[in-house]
């Protein structure tokens, strides 16, 4: 894997524009690590590799956003998160690998659709009920332990939050801290921590170090519009690459 060229041509700009998200847009383009990653590698051992690269970024946007965070927020949704983990954990060890990318790809394209449909207006002003942050972090707990795909289940809730851009991004950074170091134990105990995906978690660093400052240093001047109508573009199409290679193996 460490020498051959199409792990690095879908790895750095997979780390690069997670890291951009993750440090400037709230981590919706995180959904595209994986499924890419996932093209030349099985879906696990491509979470594996990431799970050590995103605990740096966390590191970086705990610091960065140690003042813009909606605690409230933070009681509902990491509850409902390490219910996820628990669940997703139970799940991964018997799933085929087949089968872990069609729901990849499924989360994938589902958000994507999600997204480009006309979304209902709000009418009212009132903070989300408590139940939907957990739901909601009960599902982005299981994505996330999945495919680190948990970004667009928090995101659901926080729209509704109408938070500062600095806020939303901070709680979001703030959440997956949590998540993400929780999901350390289960990688582990399902042995995806290997000798060979360490080290190229540990190559992968310098490109997330770089994606995230640089996500940080733009959040006040990022054309979010442009950058999402990009990468859900190509989230969508990766995804339905890998609903077409985990479909073949039931037909």
């Amino acid at each position: 894997m460490l020498t051959d060229p199409l792990f690095y041509a879908t790895a750095v700009p997979a780390v690069f524009l997670f890291g951009v998200s993750k440090g400037g847009l709230g981590g919706g383009a995180g959904m595209l690590s994986v499924p890419l990653m996932a093209l030349v590698l099985s879906p696990a051992q491509a979470a594996a590799i990431m799970l050590p690269v995103l605990m740096v970024m966390d590191m970086m946007g705990l610091w960065a956003y140690r003042r813009d965070v909606d605690r409230p927020a933070l009681k509902v949704l990491i509850p409902g998160g390490l219910v996820g983990i628990v669940l997703a954990s139970l799940v991964f060890g018997l799933m085929p690998e087949s089968l872990v990318r069609l729901v990849v790809g499924v989360i994938a394209v589902g958000f994507c659709l999600w997204r480009w449909l006309p979304q209902p207006v709000r009418r009212s002003e009132r903070r989300p009920p408590a139940v939907a942050g957990v739901f909601w972090g009960a599902v982005a707990g299981f994505t996330s332990t999945l495919a680190h795909a948990g970004g667009p289940p928090v995101n659901i809730y926080l729209l509704g939050l109408k938070l500062s851009p600095a806020g939303f991004v901070g709680t979001v950074v703030y959440v997956f801290a949590v998540v993400n170091a929780c999901k350390v134990l289960p990688y582990a105990l399902l042995g995806l921590f290997t000798a060979e995906n360490l080290k190229a978690s540990l190559l992968l660093v310098p490109v997330a170090v770089l994606g995230m400052g640089l996500g940080i240093k733009l959040l006040p001047r990022i054309d979010a519009a442009l950058f999402y109508r990009i990468i859900y573009a190509l989230v969508f199409v990766t995804g339905l690459k890998l609903l077409w290679d985990g479909s073949a193996a039931f037909l």
